[in-house]
């Protein structure tokens, strides 16, 4: 499946955080196979420079560099993400939970992100349509929270979703042609879910990203704030 950013410009640029995971990578290949796209550059803790997110400065060296190759980009996904943190899966009742692993959770899963958005969403473009998407999990739906469990996952995932919803307010004063939104991508056959992908609704990485880049290229700026799956639908907060 070729996915085509048509919303943009000709010519967009675009940046992918997470670009050695295998959603991220799946991100890559669509995005430099876009004839639209003239440039993708990919940040991760394995690129130059390197990007880490419990690191600020870390991210602030990764914005400065993209800001020397590119002063506008129009396409920004974030692609990052741990569920297993330290050998350790998700709990499955609060009795099982670890205040170390609840915390390097938040701050793999939301602030981390909270700090890309901080350094990243200046580089959008102010006057014309431009796009900052984060990957995000139906799991921090709290209205949609019906089994229980994963209650650190769950939790920074929440947080993740209140971080978008409130940088979308901010960014639309400045950039009002501007879609911020966060993406639920299904389960998708990567090492992070492969203990959990069984059945027949398991997504390919490159099937998954289609559909998720069909998602944005359809997302108008009231859109934004909101968490979106890969089939369009807005999931509760």
């Amino acid at each position: 499946m070729n996915a085509q950013m048509r919303s943009l410009p000709a010519g967009y640029r675009a940046v992918v955080i997470g670009a050695s995971g295998g959603i991220g990578a799946a991100f890559v290949d669509h995005l430099r196979n876009d004839p639209r796209c003239t440039q993708v550059l990919t940040l991760s803790r394995h690129s130059d420079p390197g990007l880490e997110l419990t690191d600020e400065d870390s991210i602030r060296r990764a914005a400065d560099w993209v800001r020397e190759h590119s002063t506008e980009i129009d396409l920004v996904i974030n692609s990052t993400g741990v569920l297993t943190i330290d050998g350790q899966r998700p709990e499955k009742t609060i009795a099982h939970l670890d205040p170390t692993v609840m915390a390097r959770s938040l701050a793999i899963n939301a602030i981390g992100p909270a700090l890309l958005l901080k350094h990243l969403s200046p580089l959008l473009p102010r006057r014309r349509r431009a796009i900052f998407a984060t990957l995000s999990a139906r799991v921090g739906s709290i209205e949609d929270n019906r089994r229980g469990g994963w209650i650190s996952y769950r939790t920074a995932k929440a947080a993740l979703n209140q971080v978008v919803k409130t940088a979308a307010i901010e960014i639309a004063m400045r950039h009002p042609q501007a879609v911020c939104v966060g993406l639920q991508p299904g389960t998708v056959r990567t090492p992070l879910s492969e203990p959990y992908a069984r059945g027949d609704g398991v997504l390919e990485p490159a099937d998954a990203t289609a559909r998720l880049l069909a998602v944005l290229d359809r997302l108008e700026p009231a859109a934004s704030g909101g968490l979106y799956d890969h089939a369009g639908e807005r999931i509760p907060g």
